[in-house]
């Protein structure tokens, strides 16, 4: 299994306007790709190499402070539980294993009161916030030509993705960043990211090296490629649910570096979430999953994931 490569130019932002005809090409390849593999690379997407590496220094940056100076930003000193820094070892994505070798900053409130780094990174709001809003630009975009591949009205999607960047909607710019592993201290099973699928409708994410897995239909897991300029995209569980298993959702993960590798690994992922409000029906009419409620969904999965850092800390 190898991942796609679709040419996104004619729905890309760097286009203003772009008409259903321009998207009926690109439709019937995120088709393919995402009723067979769950990912595709997209070319020409109109985000540029510049702008990612923009934001890649920016996250940097802030990763390298003490982590004094981060803990002020933690997630639980905001209101928004998902907003904030995510320390080394406080998420287990794959409860099965021990908790992940990876810190984040995750941007889930563009509220303009809230506190951000000054300083030295004066510019991190600016750079994280206009990101964002790159990204949910061309999320919107990616959406409408999924819609159209599935011969439905192109904004059935689109409408309950209003609210993205207010505090009724839990899309999230997420900057990953998973230091140097000593392996003495790597415990049993233990892995930069342990094995998931996402949540929401999709994710776009911004990869700065390699260390990706996909699992596949045949159900091993393979590398996910560099593919220089490209944003890779994957379903998400929603999505999955929305379109009764037409659209797949895949579980990925993030593995240690080979031993005597102490190289790190950066990247950013734009977790597209419905709007909290939103309830999400198979859109072929079936009952194939009972409605749900995206808001109260998304609540569970992060609950999930804290709860059991708590349980492998009550085992120590």
């Amino acid at each position: 299994m190898a991942v796609p490569v679709v040419d996104f130019s004619a729905c890309g932002l760097q286009r203003a306007d772009v008409d259903v005809e321009d998207m009926r090409s690109a439709a019937r390849e995120l088709h393919t790709a995402f009723t067979q593999v769950g990912l595709v690379f997209l070319q020409n997407s109109g985000i540029s190499p510049k702008e990612v590496s923009r934001v890649l220094d920016s996250s940097q940056r802030f990763f390298q402070l003490p982590g004094k100076e981060k803990q002020v930003f933690s997630r639980s000193s905001f209101p928004n539980p998902n907003h904030g820094w995510v320390s080394k070892e406080s998420e287990s994505l794959n409860p099965e294993r021990p908790a992940d070798l990876k810190e984040a900053f995750n941007v889930s409130s563009l509220d303009p009161h809230i506190r951000w780094p000054s300083g030295p990174l004066c510019d991190f709001q600016e750079i994280q916030t206009s990101f964002f809003l790159r990204c949910k630009e061309l999320s919107l975009r990616v959406l409408k030509v999924m819609a159209l591949s599935l011969d439905l009205d192109p904004e059935v999607f689109l409408g309950a993705h209003r609210l993205i960047g207010t505090q009724q909607n839990g899309s999230t710019l997420r900057s990953l960043f998973y230091g140097p592993v000593r392996r003495e201290e790597v415990r049993e099973n233990q892995l930069r990211c342990g094995e998931h699928s996402d949540y929401g409708s999709i994710t776009l994410l911004f990869q700065g090296s390699e260390g990706l897995q996909v699992l596949s239909r045949s159900g091993s897991y393979l590398d996910v490629p560099l593919v220089p300029g490209a944003v890779l995209v994957n379903i998400a569980d929603l999505m999955q649910r929305w379109t009764s298993d037409c659209f797949v959702s895949a579980l990925h993960r993030v593995l240690l570096p080979p031993a005597g590798d102490c190289s790190t690994r950066q990247s950013l992922a734009f977790f597209v979430q419905p709007d909290d409000d939103a309830v999400i029906r198979c859109c072929d009419g079936s009952d194939k999953y009972p409605p749900v409620s995206s808001g109260l969904y998304l609540q569970k999965r992060l609950q999930a994931a804290d709860k059991s850092i708590q349980q492998q800390a009550d085992l120590q």
